[in-house]
């Protein structure tokens, strides 16, 4: 598997070259969004309301993070990822405002990968349970819309060499099926 060095933003060009079971390290600007950022934002959506952020080129890290500890020059705590299928029904809507990746941990709905493919984006996952270690690839975090959600709110990430890996690229590759699949045993 390749690994490669991504700078945002993330153009559908860019994603569309990255394949499952890509290992990537991001740098530059993602936004950190978990489910109570997708709900009021596309609650604020359905009321023909203009969103806070503009979505076009971004990536989405489905993240809560932990207070920074002062005495450790950190921008967050702990960073780790939260589950995708949370935000399932929210990602085709997002997928729409021409967001063109996604970070998070575990599988995606059929819906959601079909979205995936409509769109040409990708779905990446990060190591969930590896919380320290990821915020150290977090420079800089800054609260962007709805300050009231806490670490839920919507925030701009400036990262560097922000690991992760691509779980479904732009075509439907999944690298969950086809890294279990040598695996498999017949009945």
């Amino acid at each position: 598997m390749a690994t490669i060095k991504l700078t945002t933003p993330l153009t559908k060009e860019k994603a569309r070259t990255l394949k499952a079971g890509d290992n990537v390290l991001i740098s530059g600007s993602i936004i950190a969004a978990r489910d109570a950022a997708h709900k009021v934002l596309t609650e604020t959506l359905a009321k023909g309301e203009k969103l806070p952020v503009e979505f076009h080129n971004e990536i989405i890290y489905y993240l809560g993070p932990s207070p920074a500890n002062p005495d450790k020059n950190q921008a967050v705590g702990a960073a780790g990822p939260t589950t995708s299928g949370r935000m399932d029904k929210y990602t085709p809507t997002m997928l729409e405002l021409g967001i063109s990746g996604m970070i998070g941990k575990g599988y995606r709905s059929k819906e959601v990968i079909e979205s995936i493919i409509k769109n040409g984006a990708v779905y990446m996952v990060a190591i969930g349970g590896a919380g320290a270690l990821i915020s150290r690839s977090i420079k800089k975090y800054e609260v962007l819309a709805y300050p009231e959600l806490g670490p839920e709110a919507v925030a701009r990430l400036q990262v560097e060499d922000f690991p992760a890996i691509v779980a479904i690229d732009s075509q439907g590759n999944n690298f969950y099926q086809a890294g279990q699949t040598p695996f498999r045993t017949l009945d």
